[in-house]
């Protein structure tokens, strides 16, 4: 029998990239979004949806009615585990929900801090069936959050140090959870997700470089002046902060473990960073050029 996935998340990188690969199985797929309509105009009409929203607990009970799996995306703006992300396993309890696949962060179980530890935490103690699914970092993050570096000052602004990072396409990702979701054996397991080599800053602005036929440089700023041009920028100080947090992590090399997990669930090498490159091209494109 085809499983129902309700899907949180759906319009975001790994939440449409699963939407992509589920569509070539008998999966019945429902996106969780807060604007049904705006998501359609997104995603087409080949999947259902369903309103939903992290901050309404009220969404929740609808949205899991017969529903079998759920995957769990927690949106960035959500710190709060207790209030936010605890009802809505609650609320998959009463469900009977069968599979909760959880996104959460490579090396999350040494870093108490994070929500995603927390979230982890909690699946456990409401003795939901999990798989978790712990990416490094997305390679995608390069052409949203800093597109614009690239783009415009030909600069990987990231404060990354000389750390090198095990890079994954967020379509891997997405890849990697419609297996999970519609292939047994993977109750209660968590998959450290990496791509198939750790490369550092300096090698992905020579890749750049080459793909893109104009030169790209990794500046290497330093924390203080990484957060400093944030601000300066726009972007809020909390948000420059959790970013400066995650590459402090990167600069204590916590982002260069490399697994073989992908190619083994996947039966495939996982996708490289030139081949991301060369697929998202159009995105740094300069618009002097």
């Amino acid at each position: 029998m085809a499983s129902t996935i309700l899907v949180t998340g759906a319009t975001g990188n790994v939440g449409s990239a699963l939407i992509d690969a589920l569509r070539g199985t008998s999966a019945h797929i429902v996106a969780a979004v807060r604007n049904v309509e705006k998501a359609r105009r997104t995603l087409g009409d080949d999947i259902d949806y369903v309103t939903f929203d992290f901050d309404q607990p009220s969404t929740f009970e609808p949205a899991l009615a017969g529903v079998n799996k759920l995957f769990l995306v927690r949106p960035p703006e959500i710190t709060d585990v207790a209030e936010c992300i605890e009802p809505l396993l609650a609320a998959a309890q009463a469900a009977n929900i069968e599979q909760v696949v959880f996104l959460s962060l490579l090396g999350i179980e040494h870093n108490p801090i994070a929500p995603h530890y927390k979230i982890e935490k909690a699946i456990l103690a409401a003795e939901l069936p999990y798989t978790f699914l712990r990416p490094s970092f997305f390679m995608q993050n390069l052409n949203t959050t800093h597109r614009a570096d690239i783009q415009e000052h030909h600069d990987l602004f990231v404060p990354a140090g000389t750390s090198k990072t095990s890079f994954i396409d967020v379509r891997d990702i997405g890849a990697v959870a419609a297996t999970v979701l519609t292939e047994p054996g993977h109750i209660n397991q968590a998959y450290d997700l990496t791509g198939s080599a750790a490369i550092d800053y300096y090698e992905t602005a020579v890749l750049f470089t080459e793909v893109l036929g104009q030169q790209v440089i990794y500046s290497s700023p330093s924390i203080r002046h990484f957060v400093k041009t944030m601000r300066q920028r726009g972007t809020p100080l909390k948000f420059g902060l959790v970013m400066a947090g995650l590459y402090t992590t990167t600069r204590w090399g916590m982002a260069n473990k490399v697994t073989d997990t992908v190619e083994q669930l996947l039966g495939r090498p996982p996708i490289t960073m030139r081949q991301y490159i060369n697929d998202y091209r159009d995105c740094w494109q300069s618009t002097s050029a």
